[in-house]
């Protein structure tokens, strides 16, 4: 009898005992293809020896030093590698071991700010709906999931929550896709307006959203009309790129396609890509010289801060993407996968849109594809598809409650950038088999 506790007590997950490359193998020598790096998480892979040697030399040498007292050389040759190819003016690197601890010391740090600068009147959030940042108790009530939240409702932060930029659902018959972007935005400075002008400290989102949407991106000029209002209102822009960042997108910075920059930016997942926990929150140089000016205190912290092995495993991630020109790997990896996508489920009656950039693909099911209309959630369609692509030998991420924590499915998609045209195929056909599998999807 297991001791340990698993995410789903009445279905205990498949025993791993080893990984290389793109692929799983289980107790039973049965083989699992990785078409969602885990969670976004195994951007370069498993096994990778580079990463696997950096670990190694660093555990050798200083396995872990307390930032109360010290810091170490791969923290400081991390922070410099990502300042050097961070967008805009962010400037400084906290380093944390995940990205719901990312998202909190964003908002910690963001609240600290405004105190600092003479505004200690600014308390209130903005994020979107259907929005995901984490299951910590600040990331929980700044994400917009409705069914992720609804039993800690009461234990909850008070957070706004405006409209997500959802084009396939949200944009009007006939309206332009840049109307529908201003359109969307408007909800954010319409939002500021109603809690005071002087309210807000902050305003959250990601880039791409993930995991309760499904790799749906913002249309061009939405954000560049974020960052105008947020500007306008004092708003901190804090940009969660925990799973789209990385590379993932086919940039280092998810945000750099959308042509904006934070005041605050979250990293994590392929940050360490499954090596180390490790994650990051980075700020521009105003807020850490406003703290620095005052209290020179970050009012903050956890045990593992700038963990030295953790930040080594990242500094050997993140110059082997650089090094090994992945990113326009994943450009042109992207480029097969949404081919094959669309040559597979382009026309399927119940494949309603499939959208994403880079690496970070989604697929959302429908039962009506004509009237966008989802499936009734009791059918419990997400859940059987990733049952069914596990048993075909696929790791993937089926969600449920696409559309509002409750109504819709789709599919996430986010395969390590070293994934092969072959496994590319490989990857949608076992796709095609789970649709198979599940009668109200299958034709």
């Amino acid at each position: 009898m297991s001791h340990v506790f698993p995410r789903q007590i009445t279905a205990p997950p498949v025993k791993a005992v080893s990984a290389k490359g793109c692929y799983f193998t289980d107790e039973n020598g049965k083989q699992y293809l990785d078409g969602s790096g885990g969670a976004a998480v195994s951007c370069l892979g498993h096994g990778d020896p580079d990463i696997i040697k950096a670990i190694q030399d660093q555990v050798a040498q200083l396995a872990f030093a307390h930032t109360g007292f010290f810091t170490s050389d791969p923290a400081e040759n991390l922070a410099d590698l990502l300042i050097k190819y961070a967008p805009g003016d962010l400037d400084r690197v906290y380093f944390v071991s995940g990205g719901s601890e990312a998202v909190e010391a964003a908002l910690k740090l963001a609240r600290q700010f405004h105190i600092e600068n003479g505004e200690p009147q600014r308390r209130h959030l903005i994020a979107r709906r259907q929005s995901y940042h984490g299951n910590t108790l600040g990331a929980l009530a700044t994400g917009g999931n409705a069914w992720r939240r609804a039993q800690f409702e009461p234990i909850l932060v008070d957070v706004s929550h405006i409209a997500p930029c959802y084009e396939y659902v949200d944009r009007a018959e006939g309206e332009s896709a840049e109307d529908y972007g201003l359109r969307a935005a408007q909800e954010l400075e319409d939002e500021i307006l109603r809690l005071g002008t002087d309210q807000v400290m902050a305003f959250v989102a990601e880039p791409v959203v993930g995991a309760t949407m499904g790799a749906v991106p913002a249309v061009a000029g939405y954000f560049k009309r974020i960052r105008e209002i947020c500007d306008q209102y004092g708003v901190l822009l804090i940009l969660d790129e925990v799973m789209c960042g990385m590379g993932r997108t086919g940039h280092l910075f998810a945000c750099e396609a959308d042509e904006v920059s934070p005041d605050i930016a979250c990293i994590a997942k392929g940050l360490g890509a499954g090596y180390q926990p490790i994650g990051a929150m980075l700020c521009t140089s105003k807020i850490y010289d406003t703290i620095g000016a005052g209290s020179g205190f970050f009012q903050h912290g956890h045990t593992y801060l700038a963990h030295p092995s953790a930040c080594a495993a990242g500094l050997a991630v993140v110059n082997a993407i650089l090094d090994r020109n992945l990113l326009a790997a994943v450009q042109t990896r992207s480029e097969q996968l949404f081919a094959a996508l669309t040559d597979a489920f382009g026309q399927h009656p119940h494949v309603g849109d499939i959208r994403g950039r880079g690496l970070f693909a989604g697929v959302e099911i429908v039962e009506d594809r004509e009237a966008k209309r989802p499936f009734d959630p009791t059918l419990k369609t997400a859940a059987r598809l990733k049952k069914a692509a596990f048993e075909a030998g696929l790791v993937c991420y089926p969600m449920g409650g696409t559309r509002d924590g409750r109504m819709g499915d789709h599919i996430l998609l986010a395969p390590p950038f070293v994934i092969s045209e072959p496994q590319i195929s490989e990857l949608v056909d076992k796709i095609g088999s789970a649709f198979k599998q599940v009668d109200h999807v299958s034709v």
